[in-house]
């Protein structure tokens, strides 16, 4: 399925501030809110696709390439998976715990007990692509991406050599705060330490405090054979770097096909359209058609029209499950010459005489219909 335009996603045009983007996603996230929408997966698919959109809007680096690129602009950038992502993950992620808090209380209360221990790492997705000779045979491919790993000063810890984090002083490590008081008391997670209960007071100078650093990433991925278009490949653990000794997310790198010359797919079958001469078609031939590995003969027999299909069994690509393989479908289009020299025009009016002395019945009806009296 097509992604959205991400501008659309939170209703905001290609211009807006950072404060409308921070605004918008605010308005759509609290909309479709899983709290407010219980039981509604179409609602929590779209909150899902407002922080995907968030995350490139917000990003001025992001914002830029998909701006000039679109989505293929995003190839390699670390982006996150929302779609495998608890929602709850979602509001820390971005900094707006505080606000849903207040709005959701009991929903985010919850949230920060599980967040006491440790936490998964984030999924992160990229893509690849493939031609069809990769997917005739599968391959192993290098992926090149940038993500948010482990700070090597600080062994992620946040801080700064020698030091450990202290008691948060605004929950008292307990990663969240109450506000209000008696019936209308609401508790939410703490902003200060997003949850964590602990303080950072000599940060680590290489992360800032939060504990990894963008870094470039190098992986090879053994791709099968038959893979199609939009397919996922799992790279378990390479994702980003868990919270409090979690372990890490993984990678889905999904399949793009790139497209061939003379081949179309459909499913495990290939299709390939092959012009010849009229001649060729009226005679008969031996031709070369397309495969995924080159070129392979095809009989054509006398008389064949225009839009005829020939199979060639096996010559197509194999079925990821079972390695069967399709087939090849060749259709026949036939050109019409466009120059013709004077001794071809000669032959040519030799045999139009010839064929106008002995019209074929299905001519002779079509004209006898088109020219009724004549």
């Amino acid at each position: 399925m097509a992604k959205r335009d991400y501008y659309e996603v939170l209703g905001i045009a290609k211009g807006a501030s950072d404060d409308d983007i921070k605004r918008a996603y605010r308005r759509m996230a609290m909309k479709h809110h899983p709290d407010k929408n219980p039981d509604n997966k179409e609602a929590e698919a779209k909150f899902k696709e407002c922080a995907e959109a968030y995350e490139v809007l917000s990003d001025s680096e992001k914002r830029q390439r998909y701006d000039q690129f679109g989505h293929d602009g995003l190839r390699g950038a670390g982006m996150h998976d929302f779609s495998r992502m608890n929602v709850e993950d979602i509001f820390g992620m971005f900094g707006f715990d505080d606000m849903f808090g207040g709005i959701f209380g009991g929903g985010r209360g919850r949230r920060t007990a599980r967040h006491a221990g440790p936490v998964r790492g984030y999924d992160l997705e990229t893509t690849v692509e493939l031609t069809l000779d990769d997917i005739a045979d599968g391959v192993e491919k290098t992926i090149e991406f940038t993500k948010k790993d482990t700070c090597d000063l600080c062994s992620g810890s946040g801080c700064a050599k020698g030091r450990s984090p202290g008691k948060c002083p605004t929950c008292g490590g307990s990663g969240q705060v109450a506000r209000g008081g008696g019936f209308f008391q609401m508790v939410s997670t703490c902003p200060q330490c997003k949850g964590s209960g602990q303080y950072i007071s000599d940060p680590c100078k290489k992360c800032k405090g939060a504990g990894h650093v963008p870094k470039k990433r190098i992986v090879s991925i053994k791709i099968p054979a038959g893979v199609h278009e939009g397919q996922g490949i799992r790279v378990a653990n390479e994702g980003e770097p868990g919270q409090r000794g979690g372990p890490r997310g993984d990678l889905y790198c999904y399949v793009r096909v790139k497209k061939h010359e003379f081949l179309q797919r459909d499913g495990n079958d290939l299709i390939a359209v092959v012009p010849i001469s009229f001649t060729q078609a009226a005679l008969g031939a031996m031709i070369d058609v397309p495969t995924v590995k080159g070129t392979q003969k095809l009989k054509i027999p006398p008389g064949t029209q225009y839009g005829n299909v020939f199979r060639i069994k096996g010559q197509g690509l194999p079925d990821v499950r079972t390695s069967r393989k399709g087939d090849l479908f060749v259709q026949i289009h036939i050109e019409t010459p466009v120059k013709l020299n004077e001794k071809q025009q000669k032959l040519l009016r030799e045999f139009a005489e010839m064929e106008n002395k002995s019209v074929s019945p299905k001519s002779k009806g079509f004209f006898n219909r088109l020219y009724p009296s004549g």
